[in-house]
């Protein structure tokens, strides 16, 4: 079964919000054996809106979309649906009755516009929406040249929408689907490029089922192994002995898989082994301190952080003077001796040190994105320099990802 994503509305499409639907409902259609072969986003606009779901109509046995189920002018989403379909809208008296009683009964006055709120056509059924005043329609017709085809229209709010797939969409198309099902399988590596990680694993590329990709995240490469079966069961049973295999080619770079994240792997590490973490940096801002604080319980191995963005904090926190003088403060010494400081000030077991060029300037001749980072456990260093510049947020939230790797491993050594 082919679905189809439609995403209305005007500030998608300028970029003033980000369609996190699309990426949602996408991430859930693999698990109920609908195949998604096109999305597509259009504005606030009666006849492009219409041109979208007939061409949508054309091609994909299911049309999902979100947004335009508003109470004002410019939400199109129904009128757009009863014009592509040639059907008549009109009023659903028991919808209006329990809206005017929603409003009334929070000492609100009811605004006639959304009178349009409670609107169906003649092959539509209302969805619940307990989150909104927007009900979702379920719209089930058949077309003379392409036969059944089925459209879900929800509304954008995300709070709203999730809650109206889970509940009322998802198991209604699972039924519907009765295809089989797609899992995926998701292994995370880092310290090797995506290239080498495609040139390893080369040998199960030429598997059909399961499928496997090979793509680049901020947090190292991920393979990702898919398989389609009659049920979850059965796939997972394909994907086994895959990635049996990949795992033994691939190795200790495999940090993680599908949710884990690469701070919480490492926060297990640490606690598994009962060791302890400082940090000091500058260029990164406090964002590796933030990220090792994300995961619930990091106060069991995190000893503190320490942001010192010039040279006299780093002096104050026990960095070397001489060290800063002789080599500047973006240095790979330096940043070794800020890792040493910081585990020394908080009584870790590791410390991890930070200096570089956040960007976009250049500071005492070194070029935006410039890195040196340290992870220190009182004997000697192990340290990581680079250049690399994409922007400013980018080049901090690289750091932390290195910083990370580079407390992995060192963690896997047993020494720093």
């Amino acid at each position: 079964m082919k679905a189809e994503i439609i995403s209305v509305g005007t500030e998608i499409l300028l970029g003033e919000i980000l369609d996190s639907n699309s990426q949602y409902i996408a991430s859930r259609l693999p698990a109920i054996g609908l195949d998604l072969y096109h999305q597509s986003t259009v504005g606030d606009n009666f006849e492009r809106l219409s041109e979208a779901i007939e061409s949508a109509l054309q091609r994909s046995d299911a049309v999902l979309m979100t947004g335009g189920l508003g109470p004002t002018e410019d939400d199109l989403t129904r009128e757009a649906i009863a014009n592509v379909l040639g059907e008549e809208m009109f009023v659903d008296t028991d919808a209006e009755r329990a809206l005017r009683a929603f409003f009334t009964s929070r000492g609100v006055g009811f605004p006639e516009r959304n009178v349009k709120q409670t609107m169906l056509i003649p092959s539509a059924t209302a969805i619940p929406n307990p989150r909104g005043t927007a009900p979702g329609w379920w719209v089930e017709t058949t077309r003379p040249d392409s036969g059944d085809r089925l459209i879900v229209a929800m509304p954008g709010p995300p709070n709203e929408m999730t809650r109206m797939w889970e509940n009322e969409v998802e198991p209604r198309l699972a039924e519907r689907a009765g295809g089989g099902v797609l899992v995926s399988r998701v292994l995370k590596t880092i310290g090797v490029g995506e290239s080498h990680i495609d040139e390893m694993v080369a040998p199960l590329l030429k598997s059909t089922n399961p499928t496997i990709g090979v793509y680049a995240k901020p947090d190292g490469v991920y393979l990702r192994l898919a398989a389609k079966a009659a049920d979850p069961e059965a796939a997972r049973d394909l994907i086994a002995p895959v990635e049996a295999e990949a795992r033994r080619i691939l190795g200790e770079i495999i940090w993680g898989a599908d949710g884990d994240a690469l701070e919480s792997v490492i926060g297990r590490l640490l606690l598994d082994r009962g060791q302890t973490l400082a940090t000091m940096e500058s260029a990164s801002g406090g964002l590796l301190a933030s990220t090792i604080t994300d995961v619930p319980g990091s106060s069991a191995y995190f000893q503190g952080g320490y942001v010192a963005y010039n040279a006299e904090a780093k002096i104050a926190l026990g960095v070397d003077a001489a060290l800063i003088e002789q080599h500047g403060v973006v240095s790979a010494e330096v940043a070794a001796d800020m890792a040493r400081a910081a585990r020394d000030g908080r009584g870790a077991d590791y410390g991890i040190g930070v200096t570089g060029v956040a960007g976009p300037d250049d500071h005492d001749g070194k070029p935006p994105g410039t890195m040196h980072i340290a992870v220190h456990d009182g004997v000697a260093p192990q340290q990581l320099s680079y250049t690399f510049y994409q922007g400013r947020a980018a080049t901090k939230r690289r750091a932390v990802t290195s910083a990370l790797f580079l407390l992995r491993r060192a963690l896997l050594v047993g020494k720093a």
